[in-house]
């Protein structure tokens, strides 16, 4: 004989479906109900840095911070007792952002001014792909990110090549200009190399010398193959990605090279050209 169902259990799963059933009726009122509130929050913030606004409707703006915020902490519980491993949930990505959405009005107690950072509720926005649930939207966005965790490495070996770069740039920039230019310590050559190998320029420091500025002039034509090849990689693992999610059987590998990499209606091998056969 099956037990009966408690009363909190009957509870749990009611909450279940309303904040993790994009398909129920219920589910999907919460889902835009919680998409319009993240958006009123992220304007809220934006309205109170705008001295004019805020000396006006401080009050209002704050009220309305907490009301929202006070609606984030309990949709927060919960999502956490709603679940069968709320520690799994509460460790993930989104669970992580859920808690940072709520932490800020609450620091603003002891740290005037925290409330500002209940702007990063806008990463609240990610969800957005959840609620809509469209397939192509869900497999391009797994795609990129399977291409950005195989290209981290080679990534993380460009970015130690720049930093690399920049310290000895940044060195010999001082060595050229010194002081008179602007170039004071290597620090704050280092910090000119990086905003021109960026091409920001904010023109705060430049050189004064031909060397130095011909120095500057390769700096700059490096920063545009800096930009480009972080870009080139990730692009690079994307396309490989998109060729295996389109290959053919294993039984229509190449005969002559055994490459399996072929998109579906391929005639022949793009490896070595051989013809494939079915």
């Amino acid at each position: 004989m099956r037990k009966a169902k408690s009363q909190y259990e009957i509870f749990r799963e009611k909450i279940k479906i309303i904040l993790y059933g994009t398909n129920t009726v219920l589910g999907r009122l919460f889902d835009l109900v919680l998409l319009g509130l993240i958006l009123l929050s992220v304007l809220l913030v934006m309205m109170e840095t705008v001295q004019g606004i805020n000396q006006k409707y401080h009050s209002e703006l704050l009220i309305c911070e907490w009301v929202i915020t006070a609606f984030f902490t309990i949709e927060y519980i919960l999502r956490i007792i709603s679940i069968q491993k709320p520690v799994r949930y509460i460790f993930s990505f989104y669970g992580i952002i859920d808690l940072l959405a709520v932490l800020p009005m609450y620091l603003s107690l002891f740290f005037p001014g925290a409330s500002i950072l209940s702007i990063v509720r806008a990463l609240r926005f990610f969800r957005l792909f959840k609620i809509l649930h469209i397939p192509q939207i869900s497999h391009q966005s797994l795609q990129l990110r399977e291409a950005i965790e195989a290209s981290k490495e080679k990534i993380l070996v460009f970015i130690y090549f720049v930093l690399i770069s920049t310290v000895i740039i940044g060195s010999i920039m001082y060595i050229i200009e010194g002081k008179e230019t602007g170039f004071t310590s290597i620090p704050i050559s280092i910090y000119w190399t990086i905003v021109t190998l960026t091409t920001v320029g904010y023109g705060d420091i430049s050189p004064g010398t031909p060397l130095g500025q011909f120095v500057a002039s390769l700096v700059m034509i490096l920063g545009y193959g800096i930009i480009a090849v972080p870009t080139g990689i990730v692009t690079a693992e994307f396309a490989k990605k998109s060729l295996r999610d389109n290959t053919v059987t294993t039984k229509n590998s190449c005969q002559i090279c055994g490459s399996q990499l072929h998109f579906d209606n391929a005639k022949f091998c793009h490896e070595c050209g051989s013809e494939l056969h079915a």
